[in-house]
């Protein structure tokens, strides 16, 4: 064949080959747009739910009473020893006195080893009943003493102090602003004759904060009782104010939460004296292995309840934004790197690792013969303690160290319905009551929750109350606070729940 031909054959062929790629850059910005004009959050259902109407709430009293709560120092530590048993004694004695009528129409049974146990008959037993849920026991504060003079609270942590139109302690958010609102709101209704169809348990754990027995114990009674009930709600997610991908408010209801294991790393050695050291030693072996642990995490992606999340917030996002959560075939990368802007965004697309405890030598001159390393993980949805150990093991490789979870896992939750009745209400008066759009998402911290999957259909953590990003760092931080009217609209929507899910 002449050099001609030969050319003019492959300009034809590279013609071909250029139109056939024009026409697929169509198809696909074709598909792009067309599933992009599709995206929609999920439309109402025929059987969206009559919400009760709006409540008065006694704000004034409420405060009275949270701020009264907030000076219990009910701390659980790490070391059960430092407890003080007597504050927990001294303020379920107080709650008994500061709501006496829904203690005349609810049996209070103490499980565990103080964990409060409510069951408010309904009139209707063939109905399944419904679990509400808030813990007790608060995280320690950090003060002036122990934190240094940098930073202090703002106010004493446990003064209970009426600032700025906020109520300020430990606990005003974690979790006694919850306890405190469902104690008004039982109050209330039943001051105003209400009795309930459905029957009301109401579970209050002493220790949620450490090992969460007390919400297993009386999970334990409720399943020996034959409970069968409709749905649980604890503390969790909140309205989010600035949502990291929407940039709006947006109700975030915990349909999941994440799992609870810490993997203890142990490396052993000769010991001996710090002037005649080894070439590598426990301590440096020990490191070696934390490195390449941390330096092979599981890998960030845009899970189906993530999706589930950004599609019920669809009316809220940009085009850019629609365009990648419309096409996530495509666009994957980009939604990850979204959600991984923040530690929080980045948590609910992974199971998380965290080392936390360093062990070894008590002397600087001494060698040690054992060090310990732990890494503290929170599982996602779909992976496992077994996975996570395994990724671990091939990490290390041949390094000389032991590998082994230090206490009983916690494998991820179940993930809770999001069409179900029970989620619709919770979706509705979250609406209803902040103006912000609900969307489902996973809880990347721990609840007593999880405990009560074994007698709920549904478990779900959400806390009525509104914060920002920024604001979420009081939660076990300092200067935690709940705004009056966040406590005046957590009253009314609890109130609200009681009256549209047990009315």
């Amino acid at each position: 064949m002449r050099s001609g031909g030969r050319r003019s054959t492959l300009a034809r062929a590279a013609r071909r080959g250029g139109t056939l790629l024009v026409m697929l850059l169509v198809a696909m910005i074709g598909t792009v747009a067309w599933r992009t004009t599709r995206l929609r959050a999920p439309t109402a259902s025929a059987d969206t739910p009559v919400l009760a109407t709006h409540e008065t709430v006694d704000t004034a009293r409420a405060v009275l009473h949270l701020s009264t709560a907030l000076r219990f120092q009910t701390v659980s530590h790490e070391d059960a020893s430092e407890d003080t048993p007597a504050a927990w004694e001294a303020q379920r004695a107080w709650l008994v006195r500061t709501y006496p009528a829904f203690h005349a129409n609810a049996t209070r049974e103490l499980v565990g080893a103080g964990t409060l146990l409510y069951t408010w008959r309904g009139s209707a037993p063939e109905l399944a009943p419904i679990i509400l849920m808030a813990h007790q026991d608060v995280v320690p504060a950090a003060t002036e003493a122990t934190a240094g003079a940098a930073n202090p609270w703002q106010v004493p942590p446990f003064s209970g102090e009426l600032r700025d139109g906020a109520i300020w302690g430990r606990g005003a958010v974690d979790d006694k602003g919850s306890l405190i609102s469902l104690f008004e709101a039982l109050e209330t209704l039943s001051e105003r004759g209400f009795t309930p169809k459905r029957t009301i348990y109401l579970v209050s754990g002493h220790d949620e904060e450490t090992l969460g027995l007390g919400a297993h114990a009386a999970a334990q009674v409720l399943l020996a009782r034959g409970v069968h009930a409709l749905y649980a709600l604890d503390e969790g997610l909140f309205v989010l104010s600035d949502h990291p991908i929407t940039h709006h408010a947006a109700a975030l209801i915990a349909v999941a939460e994440k799992g609870f294991a810490t993997l203890k790393i142990t490396a052993r050695a000769a010991g001996g004296h710090s002037s005649a050291p080894p070439d590598e030693g426990a301590v440096v072996t020990l490191s070696r292995a934390l490195l390449a642990i941390m330096n092979h995490p599981a890998p960030l992606k845009v899970t189906a309840l993530s999706e589930q999340m950004l599609r019920a917030l669809a009316p809220q996002l940009g085009l850019p934004a629609r365009i990648a959560v419309a096409n996530r075939w495509l666009f994957s990368p980009l939604l990850v790197a979204q959600f991984a802007a923040t530690p929080a965004g980045a948590a609910m697309l992974h199971t998380t690792m965290a080392p936390t405890v360093l062990q070894g030598s008590l002397k600087s001159n001494v060698l040690p013969e054992v060090v310990v390393g732990k890494i503290n993980y929170r599982l996602a949805p779909g992976d496992s303690a077994a996975a996570a150990l395994a990724r671990a093991r091939q990490a290390v490789g041949t390094l000389p160290v032991e590998l082994a979870w230090d206490a009983p896992v916690r494998e991820a939750s179940t993930v809770s319905s999001s069409v179900a009745p029970p989620y619709r209400v919770l979706a509705a008066l979250a609406a209803d009551i902040w103006a912000a759009p609900a969307a489902p998402a996973l809880m990347i911290a721990g609840t007593d929750g999880t405990q009560m999957s074994t007698v709920a259909q549904a478990v779900y953590r959400f806390q009525p109350i509104r914060l920002s990003l920024a604001e979420s760092a009081m939660i076990h931080g300092r200067d935690e606070h709940l705004a009056l009217s966040s406590l005046t609209k957590m009253i009314e929507f609890y109130t609200r729940l009681v009256l549209t899910t047990a009315g």
